[in-house]
């Protein structure tokens, strides 16, 4: 595995789990769980297996573009619109 490939695989597994992370705040501390569930589900698209199972199975993999598009909205609606900042206090209230 080249540089390239290596420094993908890894950010599409750090912004999987970032995403994923900010999703189950937003299921379990979140006053929209269903909006939790949706970031999830859009984080699963970040996972380096899942794109190469995409992949595999339509043909089709998720341009890079897209992934940036889809990272920017996933982080401006959980710190604008889904204050993530103060769900993160109530979880951490709740330890």
């Amino acid at each position: 595995m080249h540089l390239p490939s290596f420094l993908t695989t890894a950010a599409g597994w750090l912004a999987g789990l970032l995403f994923a992370a900010i999703g189950l705040v937003n299921v379990f501390w979140g006053n929209d769980a269903l909006f939790g569930v949706f970031l999830v589900g859009l984080a699963l698209l970040f996972f380096p297996p899942v794109n190469r199972l995409l992949q595999q199975k339509t043909g089709f993999a998720i341009p890079v573009f897209v992934k940036l598009l889809g990272a920017a909205f996933i982080i401006w609606a959980s710190l604008g619109v889904g204050e993530l900042p103060q769900k993160i206090d109530l979880m951490l209230q709740s330890f």
